[in-house]
């Protein structure tokens, strides 16, 4: 659809003049307005954050980053990131917080012949729409798997599912339900809840009434807060059901806001703004500045994909989109959450997944580490 589009854009590239710099332009689209403006923040920030650090020139060539606004629609996201590839003529389009927005814009990094970068969304087939898509954020059944293995071998019996109605939501439910029944529990009941504009309460009474152990819940970041506060209205934080959970609902940026109703939470997850090691202290001490918020996992999926198209760079040599794939894969890095790598084979994340507790640290509440399952594969079944 879009080959003779591209085909005319090529003729209308001037080559630089002789000894001039050459720039390299990479494309975000993220999503600064809507639902989801915090997720787009993060990401943007963290990019900047990046380029803060390590300067605006990988492997001799300068870059510039070029960010525009989806809204969260992903018609728009398509539109615009068509738009940065013929008009601006972008090497790497990057961001996709959401699935719906990768899976639209897939079919035009195919079709041009440049990496996609996605730092955000996580439902475990992205990668298979496109060869060109390559992954920094995670995947669905990383953190769940471990859920599910995790929260089963510490005695709790019997869980009631609440997730979100979308694709993700929906992966989350049956990953979970796959591991922790493989390891000695039983899921009673699955609820999904509308993605746009949810009503908790219903729900999470629904849930409450079956008097399960414990209740396993997923919402994207950006709503565990409204979340929260319901399941403390319904008087569920004092009913002995414990809530447990990946880190989607207890998001580092939105702990201070959810308040003490989320203290002792354990979740898992990749990213913590408070693991420990002095590459994260640096990056959330830079992002804070830079931003006047905290870190996210969003934050450190952008952060590790300018790092992922520093190195590919500096690895091929080359901006030919085939080459810079191939350069990817495999290519691993010490982030802010800990070891990453790019499978090969699939060009998916492999990274640690950690059980964290919300505790007060300082003045502020935080996801504590403690226990770490080593290399995960984004792939796991």
């Amino acid at each position: 659809m879009y080959r003779h589009i591209f085909s005319a854009m090529a003729v209308l590239i001037a080559t630089a003049p002789a000894g001039a710099q050459e720039t390299i332009k990479i494309g975000m689209v993220t999503s600064l307005t809507g639902q989801f403006t915090v997720v787009g923040q993060e990401t943007q920030g963290a990019a900047r954050v990046y380029l803060q650090q390590h300067g605006d020139s990988f492997g001799g060539k300068k870059i510039e980053l070029i960010v525009k606004d989806d809204g969260g629609v992903p018609d728009v996201s398509k539109r615009l990131a068509q738009e940065l590839i013929v008009r601006d003529g972008v090497k790497f389009v990057v961001g996709m917080t959401l699935t719906p927005i990768a899976l639209a814009v897939a079919p035009l990094a195919t079709e041009a012949k440049i990496p996609l970068v996605v730092m955000g969304a996580a439902t475990s087939t992205i990668p298979a729409a496109s060869p060109f898509i390559v992954r920094t954020s995670f995947a669905v059944p990383q953190t769940v798997s471990v859920a599910g293995d995790y929260f089963a071998k510490r005695q709790i019996k019997n869980v009631v599912t609440v997730v979100s109605d979308y694709a993700p939501g929906i992966e989350t439910e049956t990953v979970f339900k796959k591991f922790f029944e493989a390891a000695g529990g039983k899921v009673t009941s699955s609820l999904r809840v509308p993605l746009a504009n949810p009503d908790f309460s219903p729900f999470l009474q629904r849930a409450a009434d079956a008097a399960p152990d414990a209740l396993f819940i997923f919402v994207p970041s950006g709503q565990g807060a409204a979340l929260m506060r319901q399941f403390k209205d319904r008087g569920l934080d004092k009913s002995g059901i414990k809530l447990i959970t990946t880190g989607d609902v207890v998001d580092d940026e939105q702990l201070d806001q959810i308040g003490d109703v989320a203290l002792g939470v354990e979740s898992t997850y990749h990213y913590s703004d408070v693991h420990p090691s002095e590459l994260n202290k640096k990056f959330t001490t830079d992002f804070e500045k830079l931003t006047h918020i905290r870190p996210n996992a969003f934050g450190v999926g952008a952060y590790d994909g300018m790092a992922l198209i520093q190195k590919a760079l500096e690895k091929a040599a080359t901006t030919d989109g085939t080459n810079l794939v191939e350069a990817m894969k495999g290519l691993a890095w010490e982030s802010p959450r800990g070891p990453i790598s790019i499978d090969p084979q699939t060009r998916d994340t492999v990274q640690n997944v950690y059980v964290r507790r919300v505790e007060k640290v300082g003045n502020a509440l935080a996801n504590v580490e403690f226990e770490t399952y080593p290399h995960v594969n984004g792939a796991v079944k």
